[in-house]
């Protein structure tokens, strides 16, 4: 069995979808559903049982589970605006130390969710090296707890037994309960249909235009396509980025999003409010090198592709849910 924490998430519930693709049920589902929509992430999906994160890791620790073949941990806090670092800390650090320990003294695979926040205004490069990787100054408190855990799994030596994917601008199905931390995709398909265009914010540095800030997006099929790769190959080890390689700009992906909806380009540019302006990233690009050297070069869709599918058989139904 399967464990995949953060399971009625974002990329947690798309994984699910592609583990039954793959044939694959006994799974079993760790999340916090409380008041959000999450719980409509799970209703196509097949999976042996669920069980909320608290109770999880202290029925995990009591040694309530067994024939455990290895944890996919998604389950975190992933605003870049959440404030409470105390609560970030107990989460996203604590949690993941805890499961990771678990899975280290039983000899399990263990894959986490880093992220792309930690490389904080990319001044240091996107690899994940060692070195960089002490390196790095995150830009928020969100960044910081992912940060924590990849320092602590690095300064003990364990980090080659666990596999931390650290994920770019992920877009695609199953976001919706994100509210304002759903990809500019799906808040920008809303704004399309109500007012007939889109908002940007105004760049604030003068070496980019507005709209010119660059992300490096990648289509959420594609994300949980390396998260079973590495399920298939459970005994590498390291920091990965999962993200397409190359960085485009919110103009490119308006773009491709109004040609999707058959609609005229219109952008207003708007103020970025001023609390977001020192913590903003104006340029990501995962190094994703490490793909070719693995034999893992099998192209990813492309932002157009990306985009299409989701706008056209997700966003533009009544059931919008993969």
């Amino acid at each position: 069995m399967w464990i995949v924490t953060g399971g009625a998430g974002f990329i947690g519930s798309v994984l699910l979808w592609k583990l039954n693709q793959e044939g694959i049920d006994d799974i079993l589902v760790v999340d916090r559903l409380e008041s959000s929509d999450r719980w409509k992430n799970l209703r196509k999906h097949h999976f042996s049982d669920y069980i909320e994160a608290d109770d999880f890791l202290i029925w995990l620790t009591a040694g309530k589970f067994s024939k455990i073949e290895g944890i996919v941990h998604l389950g975190a806090c992933s605003s870049t605006t959440e404030i409470n670092g105390s609560f970030l800390i107990r989460n996203n650090f604590e949690y993941t130390k805890a499961l990771a320990a678990w899975a280290l003294a039983k000899n399990r695979p263990f894959i986490y969710a880093s992220s792309a926040a930690t490389y904080g205004d990319g001044q240091f490069g996107y690899t994940t090296d060692s070195q960089t990787t002490q390196k790095l100054i995150p830009l928020n408190i969100y960044g910081y707890s992912k940060h924590l855990f990849d320092l602590w799994a690095l300064r003990r030596g364990v980090l080659k037994k666990l596999v931390g994917l650290k994920f770019f601008n992920v877009f695609g199905p199953n976001e919706y309960h994100k509210g304002d931390m759903r990809s500019m995709v799906a808040k920008a398909v809303e704004q399309v249909k109500r007012d007939g265009k889109i908002r940007l914010f105004r760049s604030y540095r003068p070496e980019f235009k507005n709209g010119e800030q660059r992300r490096d997006f990648l289509y959420v099929k594609d994300a949980v396509g390396v998260i079973w790769n590495f399920m298939k190959t459970p005994r590498e080890g390291g920091l990965f980025n999962v993200g397409a390689g190359h960085a485009q700009t919110w103009n490119d992906l308006a773009k491709v999003l109004f040609a999707a909806l058959d609609q005229p380009m219109r952008i207003d540019y708007i103020e970025m409010p001023e609390s977001l302006r020192t913590k903003y990233q104006y340029h990501t690009q995962a190094d994703m090198s490490w793909r070719k050297a693995k034999n893992r070069a099998k192209p990813f869709r492309t932002l157009e592709e990306g985009v299409n599918d989701y706008v056209l058989n997700y966003l533009s139904k009544d059931d919008p849910y993969l």
